[in-house]
């Protein structure tokens, strides 16, 4: 299935902010049918509201969980003020992503 608008921008500014060696945008909205933020970019039910992201880039190297998360939320400021409502971020260096797959 192709990306919706909402999904592009964000996939656009966290690859021109992160440089991300992995970047997974899952579009978590159909979850949360009925909620009172339901609707993305254009206010209609199932769209684009709630997010789930999964970055990898090497410029988390050094950084604490919430400096990474502050990261993603600064490249994303206009969405989180208007259609996104929720996001879930999994922020990891190459290294931990590597690591991640040889635990599991």
């Amino acid at each position: 299935m192709p990306e919706g608008p909402i999904a592009t921008i964000i996939r656009e500014k966290l690859t021109a902010g992160l440089s991300p060696e992995r970047l997974v945008i899952e579009d978590d909205s159909a979850r949360h049918a009925g909620h009172h933020h339901e609707g993305g970019m254009d206010g209609q039910p199932g769209g684009e509201s709630h997010f789930n992201l999964t970055v990898v880039a090497a410029a988390f190297e050094g950084q604490g969980r919430v400096q990474r998360q502050r990261a993603v939320n600064d490249l994303l400021r206009a969405e989180l003020a208007g259609p996104v409502h929720a996001l879930s971020i999994r922020a990891l260096t190459p290294a931990e992503a590597d690591a991640t797959l040889r635990d599991s």
